[in-house]
Order: structure tokens, then sequence, then C-alpha cells
């Protein structure tokens, strides 16, 4: 049997009152139109809350005995990835990093390097303060439910030529650079590595891979990179608050082998202190849907070097500024001349505070046919938003 240590809540940073009015707006109109409506209302009154990929898991109150369900529950670009479903369950059981090379059984570096697949969780609350950058295996799930894990004040986790990789439930913030250091990556290698960037979670070259339910803030870098050709990512259900750069997606505009990715962004929180890069993009494909934003110090959406970005049925919250109100940026050498052939466009999205969306290119649905990952669900499954992301407090015995 395994131990469950109880999960306390996370922290969160009070919303402010023009974002909590503007959700009560929403709600209120939700509410009127479900009034004559009995299915509706019951479906409101059940537990499940139009979210498919909360919905598949999170009413099971058996979840801690079918957590490998998670595995099946994943949509957008990212559904492929298994992370560790076909392997055994590796209980962390230690909390130190004491030697990146020769990391002792029960650490959660010892669990990731493995050649086979593992499902990783952990026996009790833990902060996992890394000495050098935590680097993956392929086929590995790091899952947080049931205790509540933080990795923090160190170099933090890279996801490098590798794939199916699920990381679910996690706190990760403080992320600071590492290298110049041996590191092992698997039983049977480790190897020099340079300066790292200080991502919360950098993802290189790799495939097929799931960030959900998350709860990222103040890395030195990025929260969240993906680079140098990666693709079939969902990033979702996560929540971000405090940090400037938020994701890129795309190595440079000199790197073509990124025109391949494809990357669905759904279902986050963009919350207070984000100052840019949600996400910014190069080359590639975007699918940015029913995520929520409640302000940005500069802009929400940006990219360069032609990517084609889906945005469907967010919530865009400017800030009072009269400065800040558009969610867009492009950057390219020619200006408007150039940007203005990419395709961007906002197709349902609920513009609030005054944001606009500066669309551009085709406005038939065929040209973003490569930038579509999911059905984008009715903005009013958004309103919870705030409380519902993150790394979340499952209890065994409980829905969570």
């Amino acid at each position: 049997m395994f131990l469950h240590a109880h999960l306390s809540s996370s922290a969160r940073v009070g919303t402010p009152t023009r974002v909590s009015e503007a959700i009560g707006c929403i709600l209120l109109c939700v509410e009127n139109r479900s009034i004559n409506n009995p299915r509706k209302k019951l479906e409101t009154e059940s537990c499940r809350t139009g979210n498919p990929m909360d919905d598949c898991w999170r009413c099971d109150p058996n979840w801690e005995a079918n957590r490998k369900m998670l595995a099946d529950c994943s949509i957008g670009f990212g559904r492929n990835a298994v992370g560790g479903r076909d392997g055994e369950l590796y209980v962390v059981t230690d909390p130190e990093d004491d030697d990146p090379v020769n990391p002792i059984p029960g650490t959660l570096r010892h669990a990731v390097i493995q050649e086979e697949p593992l499902w990783i969780i952990f026996d009790h609350d833990m902060v996992i303060h890394l000495q050098d950058e935590l680097i993956m295996n392929s086929y590995k799930t790091i899952d947080g439910r049931g205790a509540n894990v933080h990795i923090a004040y160190g170099p933090c986790i890279t996801i490098q030529n590798v794939s199916n990789i699920i990381i679910h439930g996690i706190n990760i913030h403080d992320c600071i650079p590492g290298g110049n250091a041996m590191v092992r990556d698997s039983p049977y290698h480790y190897g020099w590595r340079t300066i790292s960037d200080g991502d919360g979670i950098s993802i290189f070259g790799s495939s097929h891979v799931w960030i959900d339910h998350c709860t990222l803030s103040n890395c030195y870098d990025g929260l969240i990179d993906a680079i140098n050709g990666s693709t079939s990512i969902t990033i979702s259900n996560n929540y971000m608050e405090h940090h400037n750069e938020v994701m890129l997606m795309g190595h440079s505009d000199e790197f073509i082998a990124d025109r391949n990715m494809q990357v669905t962004i759904a279902f986050n929180y963009f919350g207070e202190g984000l100052v840019q890069r949600m996400p910014r993009c190069r080359h590639g494909y975007f699918h940015v849907v029913n995520n929520l934003y409640s302000g940005w110090e500069m802009y929400a959406i940006g990219g360069s070097a032609n990517p084609t970005i889906n945005s469907q049925r967010n919530i865009f919250i400017a800030s009072d500024s009269d400065s800040l109100k558009e969610v867009t940026k492009r950057g390219g050498p020619s200006g408007e001349e150039e940007w203005k052939k990419w395709n961007w466009r906002s197709d349902g999205d609920m513009m609030l505070n005054g944001a606009f969306f500066k669309p551009s290119g085709e406005e038939a649905s065929v040209s973003y046919i490569r930038a579509s990952s999911m059905v984008a669900r009715p903005a009013s499954v958004l309103t919870t938003l705030n409380v519902s992301t993150g790394a979340l407090n499952c209890q065994i015995g409980y829905v969570c």
C-alpha cells in the first residue's frame, strides 16, 4: 500500500476586482440561459465542468487506484502522449538530489532516467531542490496527485530528444540556470552539460508531450519553452503567474525545422504579474483555445517568422492601462508589409475591458486546419478556471 500525504492548497494571488466582476457577468449570463433548460441545469449540478480532460478522470473517487487512466485523457496535439502508462509505479520517497551523476533509488532523478516506462508518484509532500537539470528519459509520467510537490530553487526539468512525457500536478517555481557539470540521462550514460536557460520546463527536440495541471511562476527564463523541432505538445490546465517571458514556441526565426511544430495551449489560467509570451510563436501551428487571460504587461500572444495562430473562445481581460489593450504583437524586419500575410485569427474570443486582437492573413477555416486540434468549448466553461487550474488538492477516496 502506498503512503498518502495530505495535499495542502496551492497559494493563489487574489483575483483583482475587475477580473471578478467580468467573470461574474459571464456567470450571470450562463445562469440565465440555463434556467429553462433542465438538461443544462443537471449538467451544471454534476461534477463535470465541460473541460474534456478533467471530465475524463476527476469524477472518479478511486482516481488514486486508477492513476494511469489519466494517460487516456489528453486532447489536442499532445493527445498521444502515453507517458509511463505501460510501466510500473515508481514511488519517490526521498526529495534529495545530492549527486546528478549517481542518483540514489527513491529519488526523482533516479526515476526519470530509467530506460523502461514508469509512472512516478510521491509518498509525501516534498520540495525538491535539484542540483542540476532533471534530464528525462522517454515514456515517463511525473504525477504529483496526492502530495504537495515542489520543484524549486534550482535548475528544473529538461525534456530533450525524447518522447511520451506527461507532467501532471507539480509546482514549479524559482528555477535557475544549471550546467558546467556532469549529469546522468540514463542508467548507462552521463555527460557534460553546458549552462542551461533556467526554464521551468524546457522541451528540446521532443514529441508527444503533455504538461497538465501544474502551477508555474518566477523562473529565470521561460516557464515552458518548446524549441528545436519539438512537436505534438499539449499544455493544459496550468496556473501561471508572476513571470516575464512565459512561453517561447520555436527556437529562432532562422530555425526552419520548427515549421512542423504543432502545439495546443488549452484551459490554462494566465494570472497576475505576467508580462509577455503567452505564447510567443515562431513558424509552426498553434491552437490557443479556451484559456483565460487576466491581463498582460506587454502583450499576450506574439510571434515572428510566419506562425499560424488559431485563437478560439478564450477570455482576454485587458488591464486598465490604455496602452495595454492589444492582445497581439508581431515581430519582423519588414513590419506590417511582412506580417499582414500571416494567418492569425480570433474566433469566438471574448474581449473584456477594451481588449482587442489584431487578425491577419486568411479568414477561411481551411487555412487553420493544421492549427486545429480540438473542439473549442463555449467561454462559459472558463468561468471557474482560476480555481481549478494548477496543481490540484486531490485526496484519496474523494473526487479530485
